[in-house]
């Protein structure tokens, strides 16, 4: 009795080629997967940058008690708070200036994320000392 030899995959070839395949496609699945979720992430991270941007473009400077406020848009919470900056000897003629620090807060999937910006503004002129010649 002779053997035939016929072309062809033997089921086992075809079980460890379907079971690479299968890990080949997990792993590119995962990898999608993850960056689907980082493109959310930086759009999230790109609104909270316009919002802060915003809340700095509304003024060109700061009152003389401060600026403090809260509110929400976009979906995002945002905080401003400001604080007189010590600048060392400061000359006569010298504007004080005001650290302002702009927190906006957004939940990404159940985690709390929040983008800070930092900037110093000068302090607003007294009315009086502007009504002055």
């Amino acid at each position: 009795m002779t053997r035939r030899h016929t072309a062809g995959f033997t089921l086992l070839e075809l079980l460890v080629a379907i079971a690479v395949m299968g890990m080949s496609l997990g792993l590119l699945y995962r990898a999608s997967g993850g960056a689907v979720r980082n493109v959310g992430a930086i759009e999230h991270l790109q609104q909270a940058m316009l919002v802060a941007q915003s809340l700095r473009a509304l003024h060109e400077d700061v009152p003389q008690h401060g600026w403090n406020a809260t509110g929400r848009s976009a979906g995002h919470d945002w905080q401003v708070r400001s604080a007189p900056y010590d600048a060392g000897a400061a000359d006569v003629g010298q504007v004080p200036l005001h650290e302002v620090q702009i927190v906006v807060r957004w939940d990404d999937a159940g985690q709390a994320r929040a983008f800070e910006l930092w900037t110093l503004l000068p302090q607003q002129r007294a009315a009086a000392a502007e009504a002055a010649p």
